[in-house]
């Protein structure tokens, strides 16, 4: 038989509720803080302070030239590993392309198409009761023009009669 929940339940449970939520913060404050206590003090044994004030001008040059030593290692080592991501996404990339192309290519998904009830007793009739339909009688009818096609002359006499002075007075004539 089912009974109906009691107050008291719904009190205990958001009160046990509200109890985990301010445990889980207090473990979360307590963890963050953990984690920064442990990062000062990797960083303080890595790199211990420097003392600079007892150091001569000499020392202080060598300790420079340690310092840019140390750094070009450093990067030299960071290039390399650039060039080593470089190629291996280049590797990764010309493999996907292989795997695409092993695979072919995807075949789009068809709809399904409905076919009405004429559609269906079509194909049963006969095919002599039924009409095609004239599609060229709703076209309109257009009238070609003929372009007018110039008499083919003789070539040689246009260049006789263009020839000499009166020949390209009749040019100059025409081109105004």
């Amino acid at each position: 038989m089912l009974r109906a929940p009691d107050i008291s339940e719904k009190d205990n449970s958001a009160v046990s509720y509200s109890k985990l939520l301010k445990k889980a913060t207090s473990m979360l404050v307590a963890e963050t803080e953990e984690k920064k206590h442990l990062k000062e003090r990797v960083v303080n044994e890595c790199f211990p302070p420097l003392k600079l004030s007892d150091l001569s001008v000499e020392e202080l040059k060598d300790l420079c030239k340690d310092l840019h030593h140390k750094i070009d290692v450093v990067d030299e080592a960071r290039y390399d590993i650039e060039v080593k991501v470089a190629k291996n996404e280049q590797e990764i990339q010309s493999l996907n392309q292989k795997i695409v192309e092993l695979k072919g290519a995807k075949r789009p998904h068809l709809k399904k198409v409905k076919k009405t009830a004429e559609d269906k007793l079509g194909a049963y009739t006969d095919a002599s009761k039924l009409t095609k339909a004239d599609f060229k009688v709703k076209l309109k009818t257009v009238k070609k023009e003929d372009e007018k096609k110039e008499e083919v002359t003789d070539w040689r006499k246009n260049v006789e009669a263009m020839s000499g002075m009166e020949g390209r007075k009749k040019l100059f004539d025409a081109g105004q």
